[in-house]
């Protein structure tokens, strides 16, 4: 593992509201919001991640089988993990990702498609560019998305997800083999891939050939 020297910027998160550090989860029931709440607020006072008994006891509530069905939902949403397979043990992603660092899987294109090839190394990131769900690092090959201050070597902070509104930057995999970033917009019967990059055209496909893979969070620079 390894950091680096970076100038970052933070990409707004349509669920952050107030502080920086706290989620409100439309998909969330009151419940799961509690429990996510909780975690959020007394993470830094924890002297281990908190079991279900602790979290039942915390919490006021009397049913261990309802507390695992919430938490479940919370690690579907992809808020919390569990430390391993007994009930000790229940932790924010984030909180993870900031202890641990999060995935470099190699090299995208602004440019031509080419293709991540994973790595077996993790970068530390700043926690304000760190999504809601997991995300992952990669580096930048090429000058479409200059436009958009994302230059050769920049490094990117990607959410793990599958799925985009029209203007976000993505990483898109097309034609289940190249990889790229661009701005995307999707239309009936076609996906538009944007570069940023006045002196580049847009790559336009059927929907059935863009996957995409995560959207992006952040940006980190490093200097000579």
């Amino acid at each position: 593992m390894f950091s680096i020297r970076s100038l970052w910027y933070r990409i707004e998160n349509k669920w952050r509201t107030g502080n920086p550090k706290y989620l409100c989860m439309k998909n969330l029931t009151r419940r799961q919001q509690q429990i996510y709440d909780y975690l959020m607020e007394n993470q830094d006072y924890f002297d281990h991640p908190p079991s279900h008994d602790e979290l039942c006891q915390a919490l006021g509530l009397s049913s261990r089988g309802s507390l695992h069905k919430h938490i479940q939902a919370l690690i579907q949403a992809g808020l919390v993990e569990a430390m391993d397979r007994s009930h000790r043990g229940i932790r924010l992603v984030e909180q993870a990702q900031q202890e641990e660092g999060i995935p470099f899987l190699g090299t995208i294109a602004a440019g031509r498609p080419i293709e991540a090839v994973p790595q077996a190394e993790t970068l530390q990131v700043p926690d304000e560019l760190l999504g809601s769900r997991p995300c992952y690092v990669l580096r930048v090959s090429g000058d479409s998305m200059i436009e958009e201050g994302i230059l050769d070597g920049d490094y990117v902070v990607i959410e793990q997800r599958d799925s985009a509104r029209n203007g976000e930057i993505v990483v898109a995999l097309v034609a289940n083999e190249e990889v790229t970033l661009k701005r995307i917009e999707q239309k009936p019967g076609r996906v538009i891939l944007h570069p940023a990059n006045a002196g580049m055209q847009a790559m336009t496909c059927s929907p059935d050939e863009v996957q995409i893979q995560g959207v992006l969070k952040g940006l980190l620079r490093r200097y000579p």
